[in-house]
Parts: C-alpha cells; structure tokens; sequence
C-alpha cells in the first residue's frame, strides 16, 4: 500500500536528576559531597532511506521517544546517557510541524540525517555547588524535560517526468511501455490510486525516471478525487508530460480536457504552470480525426510540443522518449546531470 502522508508525536528524553550524596569512606575525612550529575535525555533524528517507498509504517507506529538520562549517584558517578531514536523516511519526504506549519526538513536526497528534538539536559548533583564557603551543599537540580512535539510527514515523490490528464487517459499504459513498471491497467476511471515511478532507460546507459500521477479531474486541487494528494507529487517534477485522449472514448472536448487540467495545476500551485510540458495525443490507434485535429490546432496556437503516440503499437514512443531527454538535458544544462535519484 502507498501511504504518502501520516502524523506521528516526538518526544525527546528527560534529563536524569542529580544527585545528593556525601562521601564515606575509611581513611577519608570530611569526604564531603559527590553527589553526581544526571545523564542527558536521548535525542530524535530523522534519516532519509532509499531502501523505503511509502509511509505506511507510520500507519502502525505513531509514538517515538527517546529514552531518559539516568539519575546521578554517590562517588560522583554520572547517570547514563538517554537512547538515540532514529526515524527513517523515504526520500522525498518533508517533516512540518502540526502546529506551526512551518517545513522543517525537505530530504531529497538519501542518508541525510537530522535532528528534529534535542534531549533534555541532566540536572547537577551536589559536588557541583561546593564552594569554600558552602563545603556541604544538600542541593542538586532536577533534569530538564525533552520537548516533544507532533509533526506531519508528507511524501513527495522524485522524478524527473510526471504524466498528468484525465482518468483512462492512458497514462499508465504509456510507464509501462517505456519503462519496466506495471501498473494496474484497466478501462474504468481512477484504477491507478498511487504515483507509479519507472525508469526509462536508453541506450548510452543513460536514464530518466518517470511518475504515473493519477488521474485528475476538475475540483482536483480542493480535493475532488482526492487531487490534493495527487497534485503534491507534481511539485517536484521537473517536466510534465500531459495526456489527452483522441479515441471515440475519450472527453468530447480534449482541449477543454487540457485546459481544465491546466487550471487546476495552477489552483493548487502557480508555479507548476511554469513548468515544461509536453502534450501526448494518446490512443493513436483508435484516434478521431477531429479530436486529434483539435489538438493540433490549440498546440499549434500555443506553442506547445505535440506527440501523436500509441503505447499499444508503439507508435510515436522513441520521439517521445527522446523529446523528454533533450528537454531535461537543456533544463540541466548548468548541472551537468540528466536524471534524478533512483
């Protein structure tokens, strides 16, 4: 099961307390105090992992504490530090607090490791508070509690490419031709309920990764046909790939079908209108003429890169293949990479 978002609660240790104690020992007079300090509350780390691809263990552990510094004791002895927790999510993830907002970490990359809560610190025993004027202290501190809080994650998936259009707009069947993923494919709307990645190889060993963003609909960016959890995975591609069906079972109006994704692309984020795309006339084996030609029309009129293709008898699917390539090379062009991480 794909699982892109959760709430879990953090809570860092408590620090140990300190300690009130006084030396007695043969041979040793006045020993005076040796009261120890506490140890100091465990922290919680965040750590990135490409070895995970949902948030669904989140679904079954909410709760992560770290463990609590050990007391101070006699002969000046400091209690244990408290247990690290680490809390691996998958690349892609951002870590926002609940009751701020506020993005606290993006991990876009695999093996980072941060600090979201420091653990309390341990209280001091009395050996700390000797003076010469005071040289039998009977005070300590208590530890310092760990903060805690809840935070939400959310997973964003990285790809390089995101297909977008209408349910059956034949999206799915377009990754599976070009890549070794396999969706579930099926003629009713909305079979495909999870962003699906392929990686679309080519021949000098270079590749691309390519998202299969499930089908969106008017209203999408409110939340009609859960479209607000769809559309966050099209924030971090870096071209989008837009479907429109020309078969007799496609929309009556395939430019309106454009346009209205479009307007809900910018609904839910103006920048994703800034993004390249490339239009796909999709079905071409069972193509209406004056479908198709209405596309090409409004394609010609804006300006936009049109493919012809059919992912059943693979027409079309190497200039497509490589119309992306060329695209994210001239994106990448200052970088001097293609891809992203697979």
């Amino acid at each position: 099961m794909f699982v892109d978002r959760a709430k879990i609660f953090i809570k860092a240790g408590d620090g140990g307390d300190g300690c009130v104690a006084f030396r007695r020992e043969k041979f040793v007079p006045r020993g005076g105090p040796s009261g120890g300090d506490g140890g100091t509350g465990g922290d919680v780390y965040f750590r990135s992992s490409s070895h995970l691809n949902t948030l669904l263990p989140f679904r079954f552990k909410q709760h992560f504490k770290a463990g609590r510094g050990g007391h101070g004791s006699g002969k000046n002895r400091h209690g244990k530090n408290g247990q690290e927790v680490y809390i691996e999510v998958p690349v892609g993830t951002q870590v926002i607090n609940d009751e701020t907002g506020e993005i606290l970490f993006d991990f876009t990359e695999s093996g980072c490791v941060e600090p979201v809560a420091r653990g309390g610190k341990g209280g001091r025993g009395n050996a700390c508070f000797a003076t010469s004027t005071n040289q039998a202290p009977r005070i300590s501190e208590d530890g310092k509690s760990g903060p805690e809080l809840w935070v939400i994650l959310e997973l964003k998936v990285l790809a390089d490419v995101g297909l977008v259009g209408y349910p059956n707009a034949g999206k799915s069947t377009l990754i599976s031709a070009i890549s070794a993923a396999r969706p579930k494919i099926a003629d009713y709307p909305f079979t495909t309920l999870s962003p699906h990645l392929g990686v679309v190889p080519f021949d000098d060993h270079e590749s691309v990764v390519v998202a299969d963003i499930p089908g969106l609909i008017e209203g999408a960016h409110s939340g009609t046909g859960l479209g607000d959890q769809f559309l966050r995975h099209v924030e971090r591609c870096k071209i989008l790939v837009h479907l429109v069906d020309v078969s007799g079972l496609g929309p009556d109006d395939p430019v309106g079908a454009i346009e209205a994704i479009n307007k809900e692309l910018g609904l839910y984020d103006r920048a994703l209108l800034g993004k390249k795309q490339l239009i796909v006339a999709s079905k071409l084996d069972s193509f209406e003429s004056e479908r198709l030609s209405a596309v090409e029309q409004f394609c010609s009129k804006e300006g936009l890169w049109l493919f012809n293709v059919s992912a059943v008898t693979g027409a079309g699917l190497q200039e497509l293949k490589w119309a992306i390539r060329s695209t994210l090379e001239e994106l990448s062009s200052e970088s001097g990479s293609l891809g992203g991480d697979v």
